[in-house]
């Protein structure tokens, strides 16, 4: 019944046009190996006081789902703004499984949207969209979901700010942020909010909500995460391929 990723979704590389924003600074440092000690490469080159301050862009891909050419650009200024596998996996699964995830009309909710291209397709598939990650990558997330929904959809995404958080009841009040679905795809690897991820899922779940999270398993980290998964929610395996993983959870709350 699970219908997998065909050829028509491998993304084409077009290095003619890099997306470059002027007046922001790279936030990443490379980490290269010295005698007996680890050395940053901002520490071996530095820039002339004239450079100017950019987001280095790669290359634009581009994607072919719900019958539309979706073009993602990715930055390197943080995980999040580049493509993950769990969130091709995802966008695969929800076109070619409409009948299990119906977003036809559907309040969504994205968690580490990153690149967007995830909230792009759902809004493709007709839902309300919410598209959520950390300010670092909210510029390339808004430009890129707004160049493939504009003229689109019937309702534009949002673009918001969330830090996964143990205390949203100030921030995001449930009775305010209902959503039928919240969507995932490579939240969990290794970094140290774990508990909030999963404590942000909890809140945002009410009745009625599903959450779709997808997940390449990499690290025993991520294993530790699907159990409390399990023990949080009602679980169901929609999709398994090798380690990618598409789970269902809803609500335990009584």
């Amino acid at each position: 019944l699970i219908r997998c990723m065909g050829d028509s979704h491998r993304p084409s590389r077009d290095y003619e046009q890099p997306e470059i924003q002027p007046e922001q600074e790279h936030k990443g440092a490379l980490q290269i190996s010295a005698p007996g000690r680890e050395v940053s490469i901002n520490q071996l080159v530095q820039p002339p006081l004239w450079a100017p301050k950019i987001i280095y862009s790669l290359a634009k891909e581009i994607y072919h789902y719900v019958g539309e050419d979706i073009v993602i650009y990715e930055t390197i200024d943080s995980y999040g703004a580049i493509m993950w596998p769990a969130a091709l996996a995802l966008c695969s699964f929800l076109e070619n499984n409409r009948e299990i995830v119906n977003l036809q009309g559907a309040q969504v909710l994205e968690l580490g949207a990153g690149t967007g291209l995830v909230s792009i397709v759902a809004s493709l598939l007709g839902a309300s969209v919410t598209a959520t990650d950390l300010p670092v990558v909210l510029s390339n997330l808004r430009a890129n979901v707004l160049r493939n929904t504009r003229g689109r959809c019937r309702e534009l995404p949002k673009v918001d700010v969330l830090s996964w958080s143990f205390d949203l009841k100030r921030s995001h009040p449930t009775g305010v942020h209902q959503y039928d679905y919240i969507l995932a795809a490579d939240v969990v690897y290794q970094h140290d909010f774990l508990e909030e991820l999963l404590a942000t899922m909890k809140h945002f779940c009410g009745p009625g909500t599903a959450v779709i999270w997808a997940n390449k398993v990499r690290l025993g980290s991520d294993l530790t995460f699907t159990e409390n998964f399990k023990k949080a929610f009602h679980t169901s395996l929609l999709f398994e391929d090798g380690d990618m993983k598409i789970f269902k959870g809803t609500c335990r709350r009584s």
